[in-house]
């Protein structure tokens, strides 16, 4: 799909737990506006919803469904779905403005989402109209 990007986050593993990179300048455009955690219970799903404008930078660490259908009519994949689905590991998706997007978590424990996205929610101060 145009524009979408999936990325597996690799995690540098040692007796204290993990890390993993979500976002470096040097390798993504992406300049996020703000950042934002969320939890997902087992079996409960987010969405679906499109942004006008905005770009979403997800990074889902648990097992979740991704399910995105290209709602641009100027885009080569016009109305083009896909389901992917992530690992325990964490999983990067960058979702460009016109892509309708929703996830569910498929695992049996609680999973994390955090979003990077390159707008305000609400704009600045949160006085303008959600895109």
């Amino acid at each position: 799909m145009e524009g979408l990007q999936i990325k597996q986050v690799l995690l540098y593993r040692d007796q204290r737990g993990w890390l993993g990179e979500i976002s470096r300048e040097d390798e993504s455009e992406l300049k996020p506006a703000m950042s934002y955690l969320s939890m997902t219970r087992p079996g409960l799903v987010r969405g679906p919803h499109e942004h006008r404008e905005q770009t979403d930078c997800f990074c889902f660490v648990g097992k979740f469904r991704l399910y995105f259908w290209d709602n641009r009519e100027s885009s080569p994949t016009y109305r083009e779905k896909k389901i992917i689905d992530t690992t325990d590991s964490a999983t990067v998706a960058v979702v460009p403005p016109g892509i309708v997007h929703a996830y569910k978590n498929i695992g049996i424990v609680d999973g994390l989402v955090i979003n990077l996205p390159d707008r305000l929610y609400k704009g600045w101060g949160k006085t303008e109209p959600v895109d």
